[in-house]
């Protein structure tokens, strides 16, 4: 596909804001308008379409990342959020902070300190304390702590839940997830965390250059994330 569009533009319609491609509203694939909660997200997306290459240059859909976030929570999320708050949940069931190196020391050591107190946080935020286990033996949770977190995303608007859909999987843990959401952490800091085993195991073996490129991937797909959860709540 190529770039066929010269301009795109902020418009206010009767149904909300959206973005329009030389005049034209851009349509989801079941043929409805994309709308947007407010126009900071507005004006973010109608950029990403202006920078997406110059017309008659081919373009990917890679290149809107937060635009294919709004089409998500608008035709999926918001369709059917149980189904986007059931699957996050499954994270929790098995989170990455949950599972513990049984040695060398340093690495246990770095481990407690950066990720329980993430999982003493979640418990004073939401009333889900999560079991901690050595090794990759599967520790079942509390029941009612997972319905504690069912309860946290459950309430989080359909954008939200879309971040979430690209965060939580890529980095392996709902709590990370709802700190991000709840800007007690930040992409960086979170991305450090979750990549913990990865980091120490260069730092005793070196780089690795798949892993590093690997790495700054996973770094944009955050960082988009966050950014388009923010801006839809109208936090930037």
């Amino acid at each position: 596909m190529k770039r066929f569009w010269k301009e795109a533009a902020v418009v206010q319609e009767a149904a909300g804001l959206a973005v329009t491609l030389d005049g034209r509203p851009m349509r989801l694939p079941g043929g409805v308008s994309l709308r947007f909660a407010n126009r900071a997200l507005a004006e973010a997306i109608a950029v990403e379409w202006g920078q997406a290459g110059a017309p008659g240059e081919p373009f990917s859909f890679d290149m809107v990342p937060m635009t294919r976030l709004a089409g998500t929570a608008q035709e999926r999320v918001a369709v059917d959020p149980a189904a986007s708050v059931e699957a996050l949940v499954s994270y929790g069931g098995s989170d990455l902070l949950c599972y513990r190196a049984d040695g060398p020391e340093e690495l246990t050591t770095r481990q407690e300190r950066l990720w329980q107190p993430l999982l003493d946080w979640a418990e004073q935020r939401y009333g889900a304390r999560l079991h901690v286990t050595t090794g990759i033996i599967h520790v079942s949770q509390p029941e009612a702590s997972l319905m504690a977190l069912r309860a946290a995303l459950t309430a989080l608007a359909p954008a939200a839940l879309a971040a979430l859909g690209i965060v939580v999987p890529a980095l392996g843990s709902l709590v990370i997830g709802l700190a991000l959401a709840e800007g007690r952490l930040d992409p960086p800091e979170a991305l450090e965390i979750a990549l913990l085993d990865d980091l120490y195991q260069e730092e005793k073996w070196g780089a690795d250059a798949e892993a590093a490129k690997r790495r700054t991937h996973l770094a944009a797909d955050v960082e988009t994330a966050i950014r388009f959860l923010r801006l839809s709540a109208g936090a930037v």
